[in-house]
This record gives C-alpha cells, sequence and structure tokens, in this order.
C-alpha cells in the first residue's frame, strides 16, 4: 500500500505530464500550420514573380 503522501505525489506527477503532453501536441500543430503558411507564401512569390517576367503560361481551366 502507498501512503497519502505517496499518491498524492503521483497524482500531480500524472497531471504535470499530461499537461506537458498537451502542450507539445498544441505546440506541433501550431508549426505545422506556420510552415503549410510560409509554404504557401513561398509558392504564391514564386508564380508571382514567374507571371511578372512571363514565364507563366495562363490556364483559363484550373
Amino acid at each position: 500500500m502507498r501512503s497519502t503522501r505517496q499518491r498524492k505525489t503521483q497524482r500531480m506527477h500524472t497531471n504535470t505530464r499530461y499537461i506537458e503532453e498537451e502542450i507539445a501536441a498544441v505546440a506541433a500543430v501550431g508549426a505545422g500550420g506556420f510552415a503549410f503558411h510560409e509554404h504557401h507564401e513561398k509558392k504564391e512569390a514564386k508564380e508571382e514573380e514567374e507571371e511578372a517576367e512571363g514565364k507563366k503560361k495562363h490556364h483559363f481551366f484550373n
């Protein structure tokens, strides 16, 4: 049997681990969204540059 103090410490440790996991998950989602956003900004900038240089072909059916 565990003492009351050990059970309380274990619950606190479990709660701390759960919070750390949730923070890590939110950070991962945020980083993924930021990377996705940066990729599309870079892609749009490249397309605009090609269009300005006349290299981009215009398609009527996208």
